[in-house]
């Protein structure tokens, strides 16, 4: 009898250990145990009919059918290719005809956007290749459209490589030097707040280059320390710490000096443009256009609420206003990166109606229609078929936590192209026939599936393995949910519960946000939280007994100007103002703690984790600031002045909404974590903020990454900087 008691005893542990299921560890979310697979370097092809894409070895380029996702062919393998021997492939660049590829290897990155890496010209007929230059690493190479011209930049120089000539090398500019001028390439702050990596394009008829010269000269320049340090390893600074100085404009500064050249490739005649820009202006691009006679260059104000298209035309230097956009406050950015140059149209979102939607203009700048319109969000654009009068894109308008595929027809007509809830985005075929869509949602890893049209034409990648794998952890529940706040404003969040959650216990919760403008958190996918990865590290706190929240406060996108724009002028204060609601309104549910929620951010989430800890209200015992602004006055002047304005302008803005200006009021546990090489939010702001909380005897912890930028990673470093936040949470919370 005690035998089958025993027995009985033994089969009850195990089926409750089964049924507790496994448990994630800082390990598997640090080092990606579960992240899941996806297509790598996708371009469609010129029939329309294809697309290529990496091989997931690095070791082929190779074909596949957008009907059935078959692979059809092999374009490129490094063993058995002919010429030099490349390692492996980072990335390509296809000819305009089809017949050559560029092959990028040996990657080195500078910036977010901008790296310099070996290229080298392969011709798919005869399955050659060779290197693009013999005299060190290119930036940012650019075929002609007739596929015989290959411009890049290497030392702030561009040079021209002459296929029919043997390959033959120019240099194009002289002047290019280190910190002073730059040729071709963007600075640092407008690659970073313009998101752009090129500055150049060819006339439609190959004969001319044309690109942005940055006359950084007068820019102030910024120092950070860089040591010794391991993987990698500086060998130079093993004796003496070393630094790195570059340019950057603080808010208020010093902006390069801009102007826009052009090169006549046969008589090698440079002229500048004559291009109406104010003298503190921006030209966010350059871009080319069917016509041989006109490029398109886009100039802003400083202020950034007007942005103007010009035809240029390279020869006779004449520029030529297409188009102007005034809107109120600012001119969103993600409008330079979703505005369409066709053969006859120029396609350009707007916010002008109050929110975000798609204009066609006739290429000489006159309004055919607007395209669509609604009260939602046009999120993405991929593209104009002039052969149709279609228009692709993507767009919130089943709610501002979906994302869906539609096509706008000529009539007028809308149609959504997705079916599924959840989140979408779309690579088209070049004839817009096909499309391949990505698509996830809360519960769901990324689908990768062919479409025609509305139709479903095959699953590339399902990603099963990721949720198999998951299924025997213990995973809690995702969930969306809104509420209104005291003053009547509805805010959106997501939730994650324990797998054993009980309703009747009340647990902490860690509050995740990022906040800033635009940005856009809560969403029915799957990248969501502190890693994506279906909110891994989330995760892993609830598992730690934690519920874990994270709400868009007012400021982010996804729902219209209005709620957007805001924060203008005073950045943190409503953004800070809505995170405290948030954690007032948690409180107020049966299964939360109310003295035990924390908060936490990476970057402009750290600014407002910092904004939110000292608001006035004490509501957090504990948060988490990585890599944080402290004052917009240390940072740069793009991002700064979209939305603040000058220092000049806006003093008050600046000095009494910010960490600083509130450091009194701190309330919680505090860590302060930061890179010490972190080109973007300098070390400066953690720095002058740690004085600030000394000199009003405010206690806190800190964390300095040695050589790190703003990702803080490399070698060991992100578990390290995971484990330290989990480990202060767990002191300060978990009682």
């Amino acid at each position: 009898m005690k035998r089958i008691v025993a027995l009985f005893v033994i089969i009850l542990l195990s089926t409750a250990a089964l049924l507790a299921g496994n448990s994630l560890t800082l390990k598997d979310v640090a080092r990606g145990t579960f992240r899941t697979q996806s297509m790598a370097a996708v371009q469609p092809a010129q029939d329309g009919e294809s697309y290529l894409q990496i091989s997931a070895d690095g070791q082929c380029i190779e074909q596949y059918s957008f009907k059935t996702g078959q692979q059809t062919g092999t374009l490129l393998d490094l063993a058995t290719v002919r010429g030099p021997k490349v390692r492996n492939i980072d990335g390509y660049v296809m000819s305009p005809d089809g017949q050559r590829l560029l092959v990028q290897t040996e990657t080195q990155y500078i910036y977010r956007h901008s790296f310099t890496a070996k290229y080298y010209i392969y011709d798919v007929r005869n399955q050659k290749m060779e290197a693009l230059s013999d005299g060190g690493p290119q930036q940012s190479p650019l075929f002609s459209p007739d596929g015989q011209l290959i411009a890049f930049v290497r030392d702030n120089n561009i040079f021209l490589v002459k296929l029919l000539y043997n390959n033959a090398e120019s240099q194009v500019t002289k002047d290019g030097k280190r910190n002073e001028i730059i040729n071709g390439i963007p600075d640092w702050v407008y690659e970073e707040e313009f998101t752009t990596s090129q500055s150049m394009v060819f006339s439609a008829d190959s004969k001319q280059l044309c690109w942005i010269r940055y006359d950084e000269s007068q820019v102030r320049e910024f120092s950070f320390p860089l040591y010794k340090g391991m993987r990698p390893a500086y060998e130079e600074y093993a004796d003496y710490p070393g630094a790195y100085t570059y340019k950057y404009p603080i808010a208020g500064e010093q902006n390069s000096k801009v102007s826009v050249l052009s090169f006549d490739i046969k008589s090698r005649q440079t002229r500048t443009l004559q291009l109406p820009l104010d003298a503190d202006g921006y030209i966010p691009r350059i871009k080319a256009t069917s016509d041989p006679t006109s490029i398109i260059v886009m100039t802003m104000n400083r202020h950034q609420d007007c942005l103007r298209l010009y035809s240029v035309n390279p020869l006779s230097t004449v520029s030529k206003l297409l188009l102007e956009e005034r809107v109120d406050k600012y001119v969103r950015e993600e409008v330079l990166d979703n505005l369409c140059i066709t053969d006859n149209h120029i396609l350009l979102p707007s916010d002008r109606s109050g929110f975000m939607h798609l204009y066609l203009y006739t290429i000489g700048g006159q309004l055919v229609r607007q395209v669509e319109q609604g009260n939602y969000e046009v999120t993405d654009v991929y593209g104009y078929d002039e052969a149709t009068g279609d228009t692709y894109f993507a767009s919130h308008a089943e709610g501002p936590t979906e994302q869906q595929i539609y096509v706008a027809r000529k009539n007028g007509k809308v149609e959504r192209l997705t079916p599924q809830a959840g989140w979408n985005s779309a690579i088209f075929s070049s004839n817009y026939k096909y499309f391949i869509n990505t698509w996830s949602d809360l519960n769901t890893p990324p689908v990768y599936t062919l479409h025609d049209g509305k139709k479903v034409l095959a699953t590339v990648i399902d990603n099963k393995a990721v949720t198999e794998k998951l299924a025997s952890y213990n995973i809690g529940t995702r969930e969306l949910f809104t509420f209104t706040t005291s003053e009547g404003v509805q805010l959106n969040g997501w939730m994650i519960k324990p797998a054993d959650f009980s309703p009747s216990k009340r647990y902490p919760v860690i509050m995740y946000q990022y906040g800033g403008p635009g940005n856009q958190q809560v969403k029915n996918a799957w990248g969501i939280g502190m890693c994506g990865q279906g909110a891994l590290l989330e995760q892993y706190l609830c598992q730690q007994g934690y519920v874990c929240v994270c709400v868009d406060n007012r400021g982010t996108g996804g729902r219209g100007a209005d709620f957007e724009k805001c924060t203008y002028l005073r950045l943190g204060e409503l953004e800070s103002h809505d995170q405290v609601e948030t954690a007032l309104w948690l409180g107020q549910q049966s299964y939360v703690d109310k003295d035990r929620i924390g908060i936490w951010g990476w970057s402009y989430g750290g600014w407002n984790t910092l904004m939110s800890m000292s608001e006035g209200r004490e509501v957090f015992a504990a948060g988490v600031a990585i890599a944080p602004p402290t004052n917009w006055r240390y940072y740069d002047t793009i991002y700064s002045e979209r939305y603040m304005r000058t220092p000049q302008e806006n003093p008050d803005g600046y000095d009494q909404v910010n960490p600083m200006a509130r450091v009194a009021k701190l309330h919680g546990a505090l860590l302060l974590c930061h890179g010490l090489a972190d080109d973007n939010v300098h070390f400066r702001n953690t720095a002058e903020y740690t004085e600030a909380l000394v000199q009003a005897d405010k206690d806190f912890r800190q964390l300095t990454y040695t050589n790190r930028n703003h990702s803080i990673y490399g070698g060991n470093t992100r578990l390290h900087l995971y484990r330290q936040a989990v480990n202060h949470f767990n002191e300060n919370l978990l009682k």
